[in-house]
Formats: C-alpha cells, sequence, structure tokens
C-alpha cells in the first residue's frame, strides 16, 4: 500500500469522523434547544397555575369571612392549596436552575433561630407518621447572612424525604446544626435510622428525577427533591455529603457559609432583616385538625342513633382522610387508621360494619389489610370497598380476587363512593329483614340440616344464649359476647353480616318476636307485664319499640286478639 493510498484512507476517516461529529454536535444543539424550550413551558405553566391558585386562595380567605362556621372545610383548602403552591414552586426553582437563571439573596439575622424555628413547623409530619423528631441547635442563637426562602426548600426537602423513607416503628428522625471554629460556616445534617440506601444507588441520588424506593414503600415522589437541594446548596457556595447504611438509615451533611464575605454584592440584601416569625413551611398543623376532626366524630358517635353503620376509613393522605371523615360522618360512626396495621388494630377493638381503605399506604398497604381481613374468620364478613389511583384490568381484578366487595379508582365523587356504601346497607338491611321475619324458623332449619354451615350454627347459638336470658332485663352486649366466647367487636361484625343487625337490634328482635308469641298465646296478658318478661325494663320503651317492628301498639295487638270472631 503507497502512501497515495493511506492518505485517502485516512482523509475519508477524518471525514466520516468529522461527519459524526457535526451529527453528535447538532443533535445535542437539538436536545439542548428541547430542553430550554420545555424549560421555558414548565416556568410558562408553573407561572399561570399560581395565578388561579392565588385567586382560590384569595376567595377561600373571603368565604371564612362570610361564612366562618366551616372553618375546616376552609383549612382543608388552604392546606392543599399551599401543597400545590410548594410543588409549582419547587418546578419553577428546578426550571430555572436548569436555564442558570437561579439567584441567590440573603439577608442578615438569627440563623440557627430561624432554622429550628423552621424545622419546628414539619413537627405535624413527624407526628402524622408517629416518628421521633428531634432538633438541636449550637450556640442557640447565632447571627450570620443565608437565603431563607433557599434555606427552607433545602430543610424542608431532607427532612420530608427523611420522614418518607423511616418506618413509624421506633423511627427516629434528627436535626442538628452547629458551627465551625471560625463561626463563618454553620454545618446542618439530618439523620433517620430508615431503610437507607444501597451502595449501587448512591451514584444517582442526586440526578434529577431520581426516584429512589418511593414505590415499593408506597409513598409520593418527583425525583426533584434531592438534585433541587444539592443546586440550592451550590447556590450558597456549600457542599452536601451523604452517608447511608441499608437497613441502618441515613445522614446528610450540610455545610454552608454564613459570612456576608462568602457572597458578591449582587446576592447581598442589605434592606431585608430576617424575621424568625416569619419561619414556616407549606405544611400546616395537620395533626391538631386531625384531633378536631377525632372530636367531632366521637361527639356524633355519642348523639347519633345506635344502629347508625360504622366505617373505618383508611388512608395516608391525611387531607383525604379527614375530608372523608367529615362528609361521611354526618351519617355514619366514623373511625380512621393511616395504614393497614393501624387499621387491624382498630378492627380487634371496635365494632365495624365497613371498611374503605386506600391501596397505596406505608407499613401495610390496602391488598395485604383486604388479605389478612378475609382470611381471619373473625372479620371475614366485613365488607371492604377500596381507593385506588391504578386503573388497569389487572388492578381491579387482583383487589377482587383477595376479597374486595368494591373498587374505586381516584380520582372519584364522594357521591359515587357514597353510592358503594349506600348498597351494602341496603343489602344489610334486606338481610335484617329477612332475618326478622324467619326469626325461630332458622333453629328448625339447623335441626333439620344434615351439615348446617359454621354461618348457621353461630346463629343458633346466638338465638339460644338470647332465649336463656330472655327476663333478664340486664343481658347486655358484653354479657353476650362472653356467653358466645368472642368478643364484643367480633360478635358484632358477625352479627351485622349475617343478620343486617348489631347486638342491640339482635337482641331486642328476638325479644319482640317472643312477645309477639306469647301474646297471642295469652292475649288477655297486660302490657307491661309482657314487656317484663320478655326483659324491657319500661314498658313504654317496649311500647315504641313493639310499634316500629309491628306497626302497632302492644295494647292494639292485644285488643285485636280479644275481639270476638264473627261466627
Amino acid at each position: 500500500m503507497n502512501l497515495q493510498t493511506i492518505l485517502i484512507i485516512v482523509a475519508i476517516v477524518v471525514v466520516v469522523g468529522l461527519g459524526f461529529l457535526a451529527r453528535e454536535l447538532f443533535q445535542r444543539g437539538v436536545r439542548m434547544r428541547n430542553r430550554l424550550q420545555m424549560s421555558s413551558v414548565y416556568t410558562n405553566i408553573t407561572h399561570e397555575l399560581l395565578t388561579p391558585l392565588t385567586v382560590i386562595s384569595a376567595s377561600v380567605e373571603r368565604l371564612r369571612l362570610k361564612a366562618p362556621d366551616q372553618q375546616q372545610d376552609y383549612d382543608l383548602m388552604q392546606l392543599n392549596i399551599e401543597r400545590m403552591v410548594r410543588l409549582l414552586q419547587q418546578i419553577l426553582e428546578t426550571s430555572k436552575s436548569q436555564s442558570g437563571e437561579l439567584r441567590l439573596k440573603v439577608a442578615h439575622g438569627d440563623v440557627m433561630q430561624y432554622i429550628e424555628r423552621t424545622a419546628l413547623c414539619i413537627e405535624p409530619l413527624m407526628a402524622q407518621k408517629h416518628l421521633d423528631f428531634n432538633v438541636q441547635c449550637t450556640p442557640e442563637s447565632m447571627m450570620g447572612w443565608i437565603d431563607t426562602d433557599k434555606l427552607d426548600k433545602i430543610i424542608y426537602n431532607l427532612l420530608s424525604n427523611a420522614a418518607k423513607y423511616t418506618l413509624s416503628d421506633q423511627g427516629k428522625i434528627t436535626l442538628q446544626v452547629h458551627t465551625n471554629e471560625k463561626y463563618d460556616h454553620i454545618i446542618i445534617k439530618v439523620s433517620d435510622n430508615g431503610i437507607g440506601i444501597p451502595k449501587d444507588k448512591m451514584k444517582h441520588l442526586f440526578h434529577r428525577y431520581y426516584d429512589g424506593d418511593y414505590r415499593r414503600l408506597h409513598t409520593l415522589g418527583t425525583g426533584l427533591g434531592l438534585a433541587l437541594t444539592r443546586e440550592l446548596v451550590y447556590l450558597h457556595n456549600g457542599t452536601i455529603e451523604c452517608e447511608s447504611k441499608e437497613g441502618e438509615g441515613t445522614t446528610f451533611t450540610i455545610i454552608i457559609p454564613i459570612n456576608k464575605e462568602a457572597f458578591n454584592s449582587s446576592q447581598i440584601d442589605e434592606q431585608q432583616k430576617i424575621d424568625i416569625n416569619m419561619a414556616r413551611s407549606a405544611i400546616l398543623d395537620i395533626a391538631s385538625r386531625m384531633r378536631h376532626t377525632d372530636a367531632e366524630s366521637e361527639q356524633l358517635a355519642t348523639t347519633a342513633d345506635d344502629d347508625a353503620y360504622r366505617l373505618l376509613v383508611v388512608d395516608d393522605n391525611v387531607e383525604l382522610l379527614m375530608l372523608m371523615s367529615q362528609l361521611l360522618g354526618s351519617k355514619y360512626h366514623v373511625s380512621t387508621a393511616t395504614n393497614g396495621k393501624e387499621a387491624l388494630e382498630i378492627i380487634q377493638k371496635e365494632e365495624l360494619d365497613i371498611i374503605i381503605s386506600d391501596v397505596m399506604m406505608p407499613v401495610m398497604d390496602g391488598l395485604e389489610l383486604t388479605r389478612r381481613i378475609k382470611n381471619d374468620p373473625n372479620s371475614r364478613h366485613l365488607p371492604i370497598i377500596l381507593l385506588t389511583a391504578k386503573m388497569q384490568d389487572e388492578d381491579r381484578e387482583e383487589a377482587l380476587r383477595i376479597g374486595a366487595d368494591s373498587f374505586v379508582t381516584k380520582p372519584f365523587k364522594m357521591s359515587d363512593l357514597e353510592l358503594r356504601i349506600n348498597n351494602i346497607v341496603e343489602n344489610r338491611k334486606r338481610i335484617q329483614t329477612e332475618f326478622i321475619s324467619q326469626v325461630g324458623e332458622a333453629e328448625k332449619a339447623v335441626e333439620a340440616a344434615a351439615e348446617p354451615s359454621p354461618d348457621e350454627l353461630f346463629l343458633k347459638r346466638a338465638t339460644d344464649c338470647v332465649y336463656q336470658h330472655l327476663a333478664d332485663s340486664d343481658y347486655d352486649r358484653d354479657t353476650f359476647a362472653a356467653d358466645m366466647g368472642a368478643s364484643a367487636s367480633t360478635l358484632y361484625n358477625k352479627l351485622r353480616a349475617l343478620t343486617g343487625m348489631n347486638v342491640s337490634n339482635f337482641i331486642r328482635s328476638i325479644r319482640l318476636k317472643e312477645a309477639m308469641r306469647i301474646a297471642r298465646q295469652t292475649p288477655q296478658i297486660r302490657v307491661s307485664d309482657l314487656a317484663y318478661k320478655v326483659g324491657f325494663k319500661d314498658p313504654k320503651y317496649f311500647a315504641t319499640c313493639f310499634k316500629k317492628e309491628y306497626g302497632l301498639q302492644p295494647s292494639e295487638f292485644l285488643d285485636s286478639l280479644n275481639k270476638p270472631t264473627d261466627q
């Protein structure tokens, strides 16, 4: 091969290489242009959404003044408005960072006090998850220069991220802040004893749209928080590091300067001073509002009809839990839980009729909760309505396969959920009507059956217990449950499922049926004697119950029996 050939080959290689390089540079330029265009689109959309949210927020405040009796509704609206604002601002900050438009504006004030106040604003989030949360600032007071808006986001993202990946049982999160020896930097450490981060994922930790294990833990994530946090720290001329051991916990360490000399003149706001009383985050005091909601539910439980159906609503979204508890509480007794484990503890202790549960929850999700309920003979009769954002057919099939009675897809209308609840209630009422008409026949059916079912045997035992204590006016649900060898909640759940009645109504129904039989046998009996004979202390109350059950007063029924019949 001569020199000319070699030069031609080299030239061809160079031309081809330059062609590929030019193509790569062109495609990179197109990608960059598209990214900038999308960044501009995100920024514009974010600004457009913030405007109507501002209008809605102002409208809510106006309604507070016009109709102050609906404060809880307004709190719920404002809570979600501020949550949306926080998410939109995070998108906006990320967009600014991508386009190089993120700017720092530091002000002078008490840095330690501000950080402590900001961290404590997030305490309700920790209380919601039953986490041990501790804030330590050393010294307690230290003057310096910080951008409060950016530092808010750093602290919120790190603490909310720690809460997301720390389980409730014995979970502990600590925020430690101290200064260096020269008092010109602060060191912020956020530590938790959560699930930790695998080594192979550490290198992607601060990448944008890295979403960690939030799907596995059934929590929400955008993949922006830690990436934005690092960019905000770098904007402060600081550093951020992460140490983690899988299964033991994670510690984020941030070092940022607080001396004026660390920032250029365009980053310093001489006019503005840090106001520690304005330290806040968009997390409102959810815990106190839940206590308010629980108090209202408890008040309803003491004043509502004893026969009102009892619902357990399970959802880790506290705002949705508040809303459903408030709306459903006008018609039903409502208990609440934030995960499947809490729900199981309530089911074992309380009398319930229907379970309404979200699917995706931490600690124990809705599907596992459904499996546990349906596999337990003491609770398998409980109807379960599952709520989920999943819409695929296989998700619906999975929910129904493990025993869910109904399936509601998010977002849903409360009227749709109430329709499903009403269908279950109406079905229970039909069962109740059928049972009342067949009291006395069930025992014959069990005796006639070659192999009576466990439910038939249970009802026969329950009926026998009531008949054995028919005249005992003090025979109540607790004594009844003890005679049946079951807890009060188990007895309630089974009777409600099999007869449509609660324990008191079951006892009362049998007593009234027996009163009808005795009246037919001895029509000359006095109403008061008839009442005492079947366990009623008050003849007036007996008469009220009798009329409600049969449509006429017991005296009227006895008179009809005593009238001579035409020959």
